[in-house]
């Protein structure tokens, strides 16, 4: 086999890339300990060793504007990744083919240009495309605990976008909040849209889809659902607009 091709995209004044030292890591530490109001200078954990890391930065600086982290899995790993230790992913050890766990996705909140969102997506496919994977997931987050900021967020999850119930995760953590089972609410779509996080909402247009439950994160001070994402399922439209930037 030959050398790993190296993720290495531009859109606009932006660059996406891998990190290759340890600076690049502490780097990616140091902004998500930062947007997610930590405290501690860095957030790191020992699943930063096992993953690749994605750094979005501004071209002219070289300044790091988002990141995250990914990591290959299967049957048989799957319960080693970070977002078992929340949820019970028994159902998943049977998916026939690769999966990605996407982890601490962020943004910097100086910088809201929407290129680097559409940047981080295009890096995010280039490597679903190389490494032949069929199944994307992660944790997405709400900000803070409280549970009635989003009930129309929640409502509409378990309308529209609950998983399918072969793959459906099952309650773990020790508090959690039932939304499809407590809620019966019509969700006031405008309303949750506006309060659904950006990268939920991004897994929710290309055919995403969440566990019953939210886990209340009292450490990261957030809500959070697990949320899959079927790479045969996203619309040809969409894969096309994500493959025209790689």
């Amino acid at each position: 086999m030959g050398p790993k091709v190296m993720i290495y995209l531009t859109k606009g004044k932006y660059r996406a890339r891998e990190a290759k030292t340890p600076s690049d890591l502490r780097a990616a530490q140091l902004l998500r300990a930062r947007c997610f109001s930590l405290n501690t200078s860095l957030d790191a954990d020992a699943f930063d060793a096992q993953s690749t890391h994605i750094l979005i930065e501004d071209t002219a600086s070289s300044v790091l504007v988002c990141c995250y982290r990914l990591l290959i899995l299967d049957g048989g790993s799957l319960k080693n990744c970070y977002a078992a230790q929340y949820y019970e992913l028994s159902a998943l050890e049977s998916y026939d083919g690769l999966m990605l766990e996407l982890g601490r996705f962020c943004v910097s909140p100086e910088h809201r240009d929407p290129d680097i969102l559409r940047l981080a997506w295009a890096a995010m496919t280039d490597y679903v495309d190389r490494e032949g994977v069929r199944l994307l997931f992660g944790c997405s987050s709400f900000a803070g605990v409280k549970t009635e900021d989003y009930l129309d967020a929640f409502a509409m999850l378990r309308a529209r976008h609950l998983a399918p119930k072969r793959w459906l995760p099952r309650v773990k953590a020790p508090d959690v909040f039932r939304f499809a089972a407590r809620l019966r609410r019509k969700p006031d779509a405008k309303k949750a849209m506006l309060r659904m996080p950006p990268l939920l909402r991004t897994y929710l247009l290309m055919g995403g889809w969440v566990s019953d439950h939210a886990v209340v994160d009292h450490q990261m001070n957030t809500l959070h659902v697990f949320t899959g994402l079927e790479i045969g399922a996203i619309p040809d439209s969409r894969k096309r607009l994500l493959r025209a930037m790689v």
